[in-house]
C-alpha cells in the first residue's frame, strides 16, 4: 500500500485546489461539494479495490463519498478508506484557518466502520502510547502523562475543542494545574499535534464525531501515539445503526487496536486554510498554486511535508 501513497496525496491534493476558490464565500455546501468531487474522481483512478469505511454520508446523499461506495479502477489491493475530503466547512466558509482534505486507509476490514454519531476521545503522542485510559479518571490520565514525559502535571498543555460541552472537563483541567488550548474546529488536527514535537500538545481529549476518531486514530497509529474512544449513541436508531455496521458492543472502550487492526496503514491530509500544522492553498498571483500536505504511513514510520506547485491548466 505504502506504493500508493503518492496517489493519495495527489488525492487531497486535487480535493484542497477545488475547495479553495470558495474560502472565505459563505457556501460551505459547494465547497464541500466541489472538493468531494475533485477527491471521487482522483480516487478513482487509482489502481485499488477501494472500499469508503469512514464517508461523508449514505447511498441516498450524493454526492458525498458514501459508506459502502467503491473507488478505484477494482485492480490492486483492497482498501478499506477513511475520508473527509473538506474537514472545516465552516472554517472555510468563513475565511478561517484549520480547513484540511483528509484521507487515511488500512487493508480490508482493518478499519473500525463507525457511523456518524458522537464519540468520547482521548489522544497522546509517542511518549505517552500505552499510559492512557478512557476509563480511568481526568486526574490519573493527567498524572500518567505528565509522568511519561517527565514533567509536574502544572507543565502539561491539553488541546480541547471549544464547546459548550466541555465547560465543565476545560474547568477540572485546569484545577488540576494543567494548561489547556482551545480550538474551534477540526479535532482530527489537534489530535495528531500531540504527535508532532514543535506543537508542544501533550494531550487531546473530549467528545466530537466519530469518523474523524477513526481517521485521528489512523494518523496516531503511523506516528507511534496512542487514541482511545467511546461511541455514544444518542437514542436506539444509532445504537441500532452501530449493531448494524458490526459493532456488537456500542458502548465499550475502543483502543488503537479496535479502531485501526493493521499497522500497514496511511494518513494524508492536505491544508485548504492555514492552521496549526498545515499551511493553506496559496496563489502566486500568476498560473500557479502552492498546496501543502502532512504525509504519515505504518510502513515507513515518521512523517513528511509535501510543498507542490501545481500549475493551472
Amino acid at each position: 500500500m505504502n506504493a500508493l501513497l503518492f496517489d493519495f496525496i495527489n488525492v487531497t491534493e486535487k480535493a484542497a485546489l477545488a475547495a479553495y476558490p470558495w474560502i472565505g464565500r459563505g457556501e460551505k455546501n459547494d465547497a464541500d461539494g466541489a472538493s468531494t468531487q475533485a477527491m471521487r474522481d482522483k480516487l478513482n483512478l487509482i489502481n485499488m479495490e477501494g472500499k469508503i469505511v469512514i464517508g461523508e454520508g449514505e447511498l441516498d446523499e450524493a454526492p458525498m463519498l458514501y459508506i459502502g461506495e467503491r473507488v478505484g479502477s477494482g485492480r490492486g489491493p483492497a482498501i478499506d478508506i477513511a475520508v473527509d475530503p473538506l474537514d472545516g466547512t465552516t472554517l472555510i466558509s468563513k475565511g478561517q484557518g484549520n480547513s484540511i482534505a483528509v484521507i487515511a486507509g488500512a487493508p480490508r476490514g482493518c478499519l473500525l466502520h463507525a457511523p456518524d454519531i458522537y464519540m468520547q476521545k482521548i489522544a497522546v503522542g509517542p511518549k505517552s502510547a500505552g499510559k492512557i485510559d478512557l476509563d480511568a479518571s481526568l486526574f490519573q490520565n493527567l498524572k500518567a502523562v505528565a509522568e511519561a514525559n517527565e514533567k509536574k502535571i502544572s507543565e502539561l498543555n491539553i488541546i480541547i475543542q471549544d464547546r459548550e460541552r466541555h465547560e465543565e472537563l476545560i474547568r477540572e483541567i485546569r484545577s488540576l494545574g494543567a494548561s489547556v488550548t482551545l480550538f474551534h474546529d477540526g479535532d482530527v488536527i489537534a489530535s495528531i499535534a500531540t504527535a508532532i514535537n514543535k506543537l508542544e500538545f501533550d494531550m487531546f481529549i473530549g467528545t466530537g464525531g466519530a469518523p474523524e476518531g477513526v481517521v485521528s486514530a489512523v494518523a496516531l497509529a503511523c506516528l507511534g501515539g496512542d487514541f482511545q474512544g467511546r461511541l455514544l449513541p444518542a437514542n436506539k436508531q444509532e445504537y441500532a445503526r452501530c449493531i448494524k455496521m458490526g459493532i456488537s458492543n456500542p458502548t465499550a472502550k475502543l483502543t488503537l487496536n479496535d479502531i485501526v487492526k493493521s499497522p500497514d496503514c496511511f494518513f494524508v491530509a492536505t491544508g485548504v486554510t492555514d492552521g496549526l500544522l498545515l499551511k493553506g492553498v496559496s496563489s502566486n498571483g500568476g498560473r500557479m498554486l502552492t498546496s501543502h500536505s502532512f504525509v504519515t504511513s505504518g510502513a515507513a514510520g515518521g512523517y513528511q511535508f509535501v510543498k507542490t506547485i501545481h500549475e493551472l491548466v
